[in-house]
């Protein structure tokens, strides 16, 4: 294999000194249009690509931003990724993942990694609503953190999400028009910001409502817990009328269990997720979600990021996002 082109090699053939090759690539002043041009031409012929890595020892940051989730195979962090990625790259940045599995001491070391590869700033989902402050605040310290979806409660600090009280209303006053009059909740426990938002309001809304509200069933966003919870929603005794889950992966497992268990949905159980991600779309009844505004998300975020990233002291967003309800076959 041929040894990469490197700087020296294009200041060569271009007949500039290194120095002056270096500020035409990187757009510092002291070089004329007419050199920017020339230096670009012969950079690309020899198929240069300069090294981020160092650029980014060189002037203390990178033009990249570093993005920790929970979970990078769930459907609503992929689609959250890709929007991010796109929104990032209007403004110049690339994006660089890493998944923190949902544990704080990983999610500790993803931050320091990310940290010591000088990125530009950090989007994170927090693995914990409490436990996670220590990190951010670490890592605040050496680059601008701003929180998605999920927050830390008792840090300051940016953070864009979704309005949870007003999706678990939606679907409340949904299931209700639909008939119901017995609701149980399954959903994340209080680890996360986004559970503890969601159990609250659906506690609240369903007694506004005039619902009876069953014991709730608690643990993790996943597939695997919304099987679980079939099972013991089952070993109870009578389905209630509407199960409210807290994410399209939960509801996607227990409707697999309730329905291999010969019981059929909206029939004898109305099922509602929240996310909107495409699992909604190819469950079988088709999903009634609340739709979470990906694009928007992104963009929020996005525009906070630049914000604290040209003045570090500029005022605390907190940007709650508006959802959509989206009815489907799950509760038609």
């Amino acid at each position: 294999m041929a040894d990469p082109v490197t700087l020296q090699d294009v200041a060569d053939a271009a007949g500039v000194s290194i120095a002056t090759a270096s500020r035409a690539l990187t757009g510092k002043n002291r070089v004329s249009k007419e050199t920017v041009a020339h230096v670009a031409r012969i950079a690309a012929r020899l198929g240069y690509r300069p090294n981020a890595f160092g650029r980014a020892l060189r002037e203390g940051a990178s033009r990249t931003v570093g993005v920790v989730v929970p979970v990078v195979g769930n459907p609503f962090y992929g689609r959250i990724v890709h929007e991010l990625e796109t929104e990032l790259a209007e403004h110049g940045y690339d994006l660089v993942i890493a998944d923190s599995h949902g544990d704080v001491e990983r999610e500790r070391a993803r931050l320091r990694m990310l940290a010591d590869r000088r990125v530009a700033a950090i989007i994170i989902v927090p693995a914990d609503a409490v436990a996670s402050a220590d990190a951010l605040v670490e890592a605040e310290a050496i680059a601008p953190v701003v929180q998605l979806d999920r927050r830390v409660l008792d840090y300051r600090g940016d953070f864009v999400g979704v309005d949870n009280e007003r999706g678990i209303t939606l679907l409340l006053e949904h299931v209700k028009a639909a008939g119901a009059k017995r609701v149980v909740l399954v959903a994340s426990n209080a680890v996360t910001s986004a559970g503890r938002e969601r159990r609250a309001a659906f506690e609240r809304e369903s007694a506004r409502l005039g619902l009876e509200a069953g014991d709730p069933i608690l643990d993790e966003f996943t597939f695997e817990f919304g099987q679980a919870a079939a099972a013991e929603l089952m070993a109870r005794g009578p389905l209630p009328d509407a199960v409210v889950c807290g994410d399209d992966l939960i509801a996607t497992g227990l409707m697999t269990a309730i329905k291999h268990a010969g019981h059929r949905i909206p029939t004898d159980v109305l099922v509602t997720g929240f996310d909107g991600t495409l699992l909604a779309d190819i469950c079988d009844p088709p999903l009634t979600t609340i739709e979470q505004p990906f694009r928007e998300l992104a963009r929020e975020t996005v525009a906070a990021l630049m914000r604290r990233i040209e003045d570090r002291a500029s005022a605390v967003v907190l940007r709650r996002v508006e959802p959509a309800l989206r009815i489907a076959g799950s509760t038609r």
